[in-house]
C-alpha cells in the first residue's frame, strides 16, 4: 500500500498449508517476504503511533494474492490488522493475515482486533512476535487457535523486535528506553575550553539527530545545556517537521531553578516539563506562566534530580523512548548510575588536541580499567566525515 492507501499489485503463488496450530521460528520464504512487507508498512508510521507501537499488516486471499495492506497510523486510529482487513473485505475469507505484532484482544481506544480477525474469515494468521502488554501477552494467539485458526508465530521476529524495541522495553519494564546521545571530537571532547561546541559534526550527522528526536517521545537536557546553548529541542527537518509531526516532550532537569522562563525550549511548539528539587516558588510560577509543567522531585544519590524517579515518571506518562541530549554533567551521571539502554555517539571529523577541552562525561573516572563501562557495538554508520556509533551495555 502506498502512502495514500493504494494497494500495490503484488501477486504470489498459493501458499501451502502447514499443520494447524504449529509454531514456527522462521516460516517459509513466502512468509518472510510478506512479513517483511508488513514491517516496511509499519516503518512508515515511525514517530507517529506512541504510546502504541508501529505495526504493519498484509492480507492474502486463499490463492495467495495480496488483497489488503495496512499500518497503524497514530493512537486512536484503526490498528494495522483492521485497516488491512477492511481493504480486503470478503476477499480475506479463507486467506492469510500477516501482522508484525500479536493482535490486541482488549478494548482500548479502538475495539479488539481479534474480533475483526475472526469476523474476516481468514484461516491462517502469521505473527512476528507476541505483545508483552499485560492485556495481551499471548491471549490473542490462544483465542485464535481455540477458534480453529492456524497461527504461526516468530516469522521475521528479529526484524520486527528491533523495529519496536522501545515499546517492548516499556511494556516489560514500565520505563522508557533511554538513549544517551553525545557528539564528540575524535579525541572524545564535546566543547572548547570557552564552552563553544557548534559544530563538532556536519550537516548530515546533525540531520540524523533530528531523526532521532523524531523517533523519541521525550528529549531531556540539564539546566547547564539550556544556559550554555539555549536549545529548542524540536524536530526541524522539513521532511519530518510537517503539520502532522508530533514534537517530542521537552524535559529539563533543573534542581536549583536556573533556567530562565524565556528559554527557547519553553517558547517552541509542543509541551515542556521541568523537574526540579529546590527551585524557588517564584521561579516555578514563572515557568508555569511560560507554559511549562513543573514537577517536584527528590534529589538523587549524586545530587540533582533523582534519575530513577524521572524515568518512572516518564514511563507512567507513556514515554516509550527518552533521548538524553544533556551536557557532560548529566551524561556522566546517567552513565555512572546505569540509567541508559543505548549510547549513541556522533564522532565529528576534528581533533581538539588538548586536555583543557571538555570531556564528554564529567565526574571521576574509575581507578582501574577493569571498572570502565563496557560496551557492545550495535551499529556503525558514516555521515560524510562523521561517524555514528550505537552501543549497548554488555551486562544486560
Amino acid at each position: 500500500m502506498s502512502g495514500e492507501g493504494e494497494l500495490d499489485a503484488v501477486q504470489a503463488s498459493p501458499i501451502a498449508n502447514s499443520m494447524t496450530g504449529s509454531v514456527t521460528n522462521s516460516g517459509t520464504e513466502l512468509d518472510e517476504t510478506f512479513m517483511r512487507r508488513a514491517i516496511d508498512l509499519a516503518e512508515r508510521a515511525r514517530g507517529h503511533t506512541s504510546p502504541n507501537p508501529q505495526v504493519g499488516s498484509v492480507v492474502l486471499d486463499k490463492t495467495g494474492i495480496v488483497v489488503g495492506e495496512g499500518r497503524h497510523r497514530k493512537a486512536g486510529t484503526p490498528h494495522a490488522e483492521r485497516e488491512a482487513l477492511l481493504q480486503a473485505g470478503e476477499r480475506a475469507r479463507g486467506g492469510t493475515l500477516y501482522v508484525t505484532l500479536e493482535p490486541c484482544c482488549h478494548q482500548g481506544r479502538t475495539p479488539p482486533c481479534v474480533e475483526a480477525v475472526l469476523a474476516s474469515g481468514v484461516q491462517r494468521v502469521v505473527v512476528a512476535q507476541l505483545d508483552p502488554d499485560e492485556h495481551v501477552a499471548g491471549r490473542s494467539i490462544d483465542l485464535l487457535r481455540k477458534k480453529g485458526l492456524q497461527v504461526d508465530l516468530g516469522v521475521c521476529a528479529a526484524e520486527a523486535t528491533a523495529q519496536i524495541d522501545a515499546y517492548l522495553h516499556h511494556r516489560r519494564t514500565g520505563y522508557p528506553l533511554v538513549v544517551l546521545k553525545t557528539a564528540v571530537t575524535v579525541d572524545g571532547r564535546i566543547a572548547a575550553p570557552d564552552g563553544s561546541s557548534k559544530w563538532i559534526t556536519g550537516k548530515e550527522a546533525r540531520a540524523d539527530v533530528h531523526r532521532l528526536r523524531h523517533d523519541s517521545d521525550a528529549v531531556l537536557v540539564g539546566s547547564g545545556t539550556v544556559l550554555a546553548d539555549d536549545p529548542q529541542l524540536t524536530v526541524r527537518i522539513p521532511a519530518l517537521a510537517h503539520e502532522d509531526c508530533v514534537q517530542p516532550l521537552r524535559v529539563v532537569v533543573d534542581a536549583r531553578g536556573r533556567v530562565p522562563s524565556d528559554a527557547a525550549l519553553l517558547c517552541a511548539p509542543g509541551e515542556a516539563l521541568i523537574v526540579t528539587c529546590d527551585a524557588p516558588t517564584s521561579q516555578r510560577i514563572a515557568w508555569e506562566k511560560a507554559g511549562a509543567e513543573v514537577v517536584q522531585a527528590d534529589p538523587g544519590p549524586e545530587g540533582g534530580v533523582d534519575l530513577d524517579f524521572l524515568c518512572h515518571l516518564l514511563g507512567k506518562r507513556g514515554v516509550l523512548q527518552l533521548l538524553i541530549e544533556g551536557g557532560a554533567d548529566l551524561a556522566g551521571n546517567v552513565l555512572r548510575t546505569g540509567h541508559w539502554d543505548k549510547l549513541v555517539i556522533y564522532v565529528g571529523g576534528m581533533v581538539a588536541g588538548g586536555e583543557t577541552a571538555l570531556s564528554a562525561f564529567a565526574g571521576s573516572a574509575p581507578a582501574r580499567v577493569d571498572d570502565f563501562t563496557r560496551l557492545r557495538l550495535q551499529d556503525l554508520q558514516r555521515f560524510g566525515d562523521d561517524l555514528r556509533l550505537v552501543y549497548l551495555p554488555v551486562n544486560r
